[in-house]
């Protein structure tokens, strides 16, 4: 349901444990003048019983009865406080390759793949349509510069309509997408949580609404939420070092791969009450979280898996539309039962 930091602790341990001069494997050149490699480096946020790229015998993702988002998806983005046209136009690349089957393989649309597989109990797959169906930009800072989980609605609310906003609210086919800028603060974000989704009330927003918000760790904790092309202080020297961001930016690099994981879990649960694992429905284990850390074949025990570094060094997995390229984790198979990628090799 959100990207989880209670165990982050417990990876400094084994972070001392390792030997401090780690090297990638399996380096060899691949087509697109690109690099193999697969750093060991432990992935952020859940335990390694979560982290196995095939252990369908310890998952038991189930489906709950509740919708799947099957329509054609309409994304409503509320930006939050100040944000550079190009940070914006990075975000948007990222949730506009979803729908960009053009893209080369692997490509982002190709890992939106495995979403889809998600049904709900008519036989309705997960739309692989998505759309950015309007946007509004809130730079006054009009709910303050620290939020929480509910003045969150309120902003939705202000975006939609309540407020004078720039949408009206699509209450068939409608989902948000809430990202806050660098100096916006929000509760739990940077100790527990990097993102999450849940839905909306009726009294705040007038309709119950999937919606999902990320923050911009670029300031606050990039070492935390935009890992790992930032790492903690407590690893420096283990390891290959923070990896290079495909497209310059650490912060939104890393916000990218958090949306990727969010909207996933939207999608294949929108309101809490589809497809996850575990008993409990307010602390549920999503198709996102079965993989944190994970981006390629040969993932788990310490290694990300195998992943492409350009001739820049850039480190990315995906390809999307206008050129772009993005390191994003992968996602539950509900097929396979295991975490499944478009750049896997095995």
């Amino acid at each position: 349901m959100l990207i989880s930091l209670l165990f982050f602790a417990s990876l400094i341990a084994a972070a001392h444990s390792r030997n401090a001069t780690l090297q990638p494997l399996s380096l060899k050149p691949i087509t697109g003048g690109a690099a193999a490699f697969n750093p060991q480096i432990p992935p952020r946020g859940i335990s390694a019983s979560k982290r196995f790229e095939g252990s369908s015998n310890l998952v038991n993702l189930r489906y709950h009865m509740g919708p799947v988002l099957s329509s054609p998806i309409n994304l409503y983005l509320i930006w939050y406080g100040r944000w550079p046209p190009s940070h914006r136009l990075l975000i948007k690349d990222f949730l506009l390759s979803i729908s960009a089957a053009s893209a080369p393989s692997p490509s982002v649309s190709q890992w939106w793949r495995t979403v889809s597989l998600y049904t709900d109990q008519t036989g309705a797959n997960v739309s692989r349509s998505l759309l950015i169906a309007g946007e509004f930009s809130d730079h006054r800072y009009s709910h303050g510069k620290s939020l929480t989980r509910l003045s969150i609605q309120s902003v939705i609310a202000a975006a939609a309509g309540g407020g004078g906003g720039g949408f009206a609210v699509d209450h068939r086919s409608g989902v948000f997408l809430v990202l806050t800028a660098a100096d916006v603060a929000m509760q739990d974000f940077c100790r527990a949580v990097c993102g999450f989704h849940y839905f909306t009330f009726p009294s705040e927003v007038g309709y119950t609404l999937p919606y999902a918000w990320v923050g911009n760790s670029g300031a606050q904790c990039p070492e935390v939420c935009a890992y790992p092309f930032a790492i903690p202080g407590y690893m420096a020297g283990g390891g290959p070092g923070a990896l290079r961001p495909p497209n310059g930016d650490p912060g939104i690099d890393g916000m990218v791969s958090v949306i990727a994981h969010e909207l996933a879990e939207l999608a294949s649960n929108p309101l809490v009450n589809a497809w996850y694992a575990g008993e409990d429905p307010t602390a549920p284990t999503e198709i996102g979280d079965l993989c944190e850390g994970l981006y390629g074949s040969g993932g788990g025990g310490g290694y990300m898996g195998e992943v492409r570094r350009d001739s820049g060094g850039r480190t990315f997995n995906l390809n999307g539309r206008s050129g772009r390229r993005f390191l994003v984790q992968w996602v539950w198979s509900p097929v396979l039962k295991a975490c499944v990628g478009p750049n896997a090799v095995d």
